[in-house]
């Protein structure tokens, strides 16, 4: 059994109303991805250091244009998803979005995290990000109990939960 149905067709891009969008991330991409993730690599290290490695401080841009090719190759199989928050032009990342299945046990059907560039922390972009993710996995994803990683369970507490077998 997989963790979504055979059916389904994952978004390709939902519209926040502060003017972004989320779509998913592509190897094309690093061009935008590197430079905004190194900049902003202490403050994710912080988030995703202990529980994913990521962003690895000696991260190259050929290290991270692999990385996004597996993020790519991982949405068109389903396997995982990872979506990039950019502006309406595309020429800037702003953040991202992260829906997995559910590595640790309990009763999630996916583990979803998201996060946006430091200068976006606690603007009106980052207040419709926290409350969009949410909505828009419960209308436009087969998902009934996804664990918002890093919002209701902390990452250390999700480290903390044994592994599924």
């Amino acid at each position: 059994m997989t963790w979504l149905p055979d059916d389904f067709v994952h978004p390709l891009r939902a519209d926040l109303p502060t003017g972004q969008h989320l779509r998913p991330i592509r190897e094309s991409d690093t061009a935008i991805d590197f430079p905004v993730v190194m900049a902003n690599r202490e403050r994710l290290w912080a988030v995703y250091g202990a529980a994913w490695g990521w962003p690895p401080e000696t991260m190259t841009e050929e290290q991270d244009r692999e990385d996004l090719a597996r993020h790519e190759r991982e949405i068109e199989a389903h396997e995982s998803f990872n979506y990039a928050l950019v502006d309406e032009g595309e020429t800037e990342l702003l953040g991202c979005v992260y829906i997995d299945p559910p590595e640790k046990t309990g009763d999630a059907d996916a583990e979803v995290s998201w996060w946006v560039v430091e200068r976006l922390v606690g603007t009106e972009v980052e207040a419709a990000l926290d409350a969009f993710v949410p909505r828009w996995l419960a209308v436009e994803w087969p998902l009934r109990r996804p664990r918002h990683v890093g919002r209701d369970l902390s990452w250390s507490d999700w480290i903390a939960l044994p592994d599924r077998a």
